[in-house]
């Protein structure tokens, strides 16, 4: 699937209207869906590289750079790490690449994501246990208090 961003027309400086190639960084936030914060980090940790303009020193999107940018968005909605997203969008850029090296990045997140589950449910089932043994009325006892309070708990 090749993410497909619609081109914009922006007024240049001379006072014509080019093909909207090229963007600042709240059209291409706007376009991607991701803060202007987040895509300026990116930026700065170079998962994207967009053009310097030479008169402002602002930094200017292509539509290539959306597309990377909601590349990265969604693979990081996936729990993808940086370093995971960069290793993606390295593979995402290269025609050439192998789907087994895609396919093992993904295996290993689904083995953490199984993983994080098995914790998360062992984790409800204690705090269900313990919340059982709370009567949730008005008196200051309360088991809940007493077993977050424990310094010997296995947690």
């Amino acid at each position: 699937m090749t993410l497909s961003v619609p081109d914009i027309y922006i007024e240049d400086p001379a006072g014509g209207v080019s093909r909207g190639l090229k963007m600042n960084i709240g059209e291409a936030a706007k376009k991607s869906g991701l803060s202007v914060k987040t895509v300026r980090f990116y930026s700065d940790i170079g998962l994207i590289s967009p053009d310097k303009s030479t008169e402002s020193n602002y930094r200017i999107y292509s539509n290539q750079d959306v597309e990377k940018l909601l590349f990265v968005g969604k693979a990081r909605k996936f729990d993808f790490s940086i370093e995971e997203c960069r290793e993606l969008l390295s593979l995402y850029e290269n025609k050439e690449r192998p789907s087994s090296e895609v396919k093992k990045i993904t295996l290993k997140k689904i083995e953490e994501i199984e993983q994080r589950m098995a914790e998360l449910n062992s984790l409800k089932t204690e705090l269900k246990r313990v919340s059982r043994n709370c009567n949730g009325d008005q008196r200051p006892d309360c088991p809940i208090i007493g077993f977050l309070a424990e310094t010997n708990s296995q947690t």
